[in-house]
């Protein structure tokens, strides 16, 4: 299915009804829910292109809301399941949304919606054992424990995209020696390169939220299983930085290190100056030290 084009000097994409950008929702936003729907279609297919499609066809969409990504993520020949807690974005997805966009139910790909929980669901009862990626205009709300869910899933996630907090997308795509590195950028880091994309401003949403918005795209590394212990390195990622202002010799005094071990310099540094793979590297030798 190819790309509509415009006519006339407005190049904003439309829907199928011939619909610009800004149009009444069809769909209540939920405040409890964390609902901010986007309603710039000129965003939702940028969002709906930070996905490769390689090596995979399935793809998990996460609070789809009034179906603004969804309906141009129809246009590639893919297998979608888009999950909404919403009821009343799933009763609308089920039955108008496809009434309003036939045309792209036209192609050789399958549309499923779920009605549940992303946080609590199985997720391995949607594709079996097959990869599939995940994007999404994320619940602002639950956003960082989307992405530890899906690090569990990293097996099965080669690719992973879409809308967050701006904060919360550039703490993802932080790089050591940045006040915003933190756990969330280490842990995403060693399984995933992240890109920083572009900043969605608050009024193309409705209702608007109170900060600016930012979409990222992680893409699974071919070594992503790392040569250490990565239980263990995701508690001493966790603890170093729980007191980040402390060195690492300090922060990590409950590990019972050894005296020898403390003398490595890495130990003198905090844990904002360590990039990914020293935190790998530390892992190893605390593992080492513990035998």
């Amino acid at each position: 299915m190819g790309k509509r084009k415009g006519k006339g000097k407005n190049k904003k994409p439309r829907d199928d009804q011939g619909n610009y950008a800004d149009q009444k929702s069809p769909v209540k936003a939920k405040k409890h829910l964390g609902q901010h729907f986007l309603k710039d279609e000129n965003i939702a297919q940028k969002i709906s292109e930070t996905l490769s499609f390689q090596d995979y066809t399935h793809v998990l969409e996460i609070g789809p809301g009034t179906g603004v990504l969804t309906k141009y993520l129809l246009r590639k020949e893919i297998d979608l399941v888009a999950m909404d807690l919403d009821a009343e974005s799933i009763i609308y997805l089920n039955h108008s949304f496809p009434l309003e966009h036939p045309k792209v139910f036209q192609g050789n790909g399958s549309f499923k919606v779920v009605e549940a929980d992303f946080l609590n669901y199985d997720l391995s009862t949607l594709f079996g054992a097959e990869p599939f990626a995940i994007t999404g205009n994320f619940p602002y709300n639950i956003s960082t424990q989307i992405v530890f869910k899906m690090l569990e899933m990293r097996h099965q996630v080669p690719e992973f995209s879409g809308m967050f907090q701006k904060e919360v997308a550039q703490r993802i795509c932080a790089r050591e020696g940045s006040k915003t590195y933190g756990i969330l950028s280490v842990l995403t880091q060693a399984f995933y390169d992240a890109e920083y994309l572009f900043t969605v401003h608050p009024q193309v949403f409705d209702p608007p939220p109170k900060v600016q918005s930012g979409v990222l795209n992680l893409t699974r590394k071919k070594d992503y299983v790392l040569d250490c212990d990565e239980k263990l390195l995701f508690t001493i990622v966790k603890t170093a930085f729980n007191q980040r202002r402390k060195t690492i010799r300090n922060s990590l005094k409950t590990f019972g290190l050894s005296e020898n071990l403390k003398e490595d310099a890495i130990f003198d540094q905090r844990p904002e100056q360590l990039s990914v793979s020293e935190f790998i590297a530390l892992t190893k030798k605390i593992a080492h030290d513990a035998i």
